[in-house]
């Protein structure tokens, strides 16, 4: 045997005399818990914090025992910023549209994409067809700075921005959801 073979074996000793209950004062119950005294431990070697009981089961440590931090168990809900009292709702857009036989096929609120985990736009509401897609922002500035954005693919009126990107709307069409818009009060 070598020399740098033994503190692998003062572990292997020490280990062996945890588990066979070495140097305890155990009364046979299975709720007592072995203790290590100073001469069954090596000098220089950790001491384990905590040691396996009778049955096997190794308790829990201080620190595990503490509280414990809960957490939600879905994330919290995204506050949007409210639309003005003046812009008509993307609902109300989309019903306008569809009342004046406009097609807006698959009405899909889509709000939460105007959120942080979203898109990030900082709408108010949302609401996609595959026709048009309607954003309704908290101020004019907001959505007049996205309409400028998207360019020729879309169309604004107050604080109602009406997107084409993704729509398969003909150009030719666009100007009667426009109309419509303009309409609402």
């Amino acid at each position: 045997m070598t020399t740098r073979n033994l503190p692998a074996l003062g572990i292997l000793l020490v280990a062996v005399a945890l588990t066979a209950g070495c140097g305890s004062d155990d009364d046979g119950s299975p709720t007592a818990t072995p203790s290590v005294s100073s001469e069954a431990a090596p000098t220089g070697l950790p001491t384990p914090e905590a040691s396996p009981s009778a049955d096997g089961a190794t308790p829990p440590s201080a620190a595990a025992q503490g509280t414990t931090e809960r957490r939600p168990a879905s994330p919290p809900p995204v506050v949007l910023p409210k639309r003005p009292a003046s812009a008509p709702g993307a609902k109300q857009v989309i019903e306008a549209f569809r009342a004046a036989g406009l097609k807006v096929p698959h009405p899909k609120d889509r709000s939460v994409d105007c959120g942080p985990d979203g898109l990030g736009l900082g709408c108010s509401e949302l609401m996609a067809t595959d026709a048009v897609t309607v954003y309704v922002f908290p101020d004019e500035t907001s959505a007049s700075d996205i309409a400028e954005t998207w360019g020729g693919q879309s169309y604004r009126r107050g604080a109602v921005v009406l997107n084409y990107l993704a729509a398969k709307t003909p150009a030719a069409d666009r100007s009667r959801y426009e109309k419509v818009l303009n309409g609402l009060r």
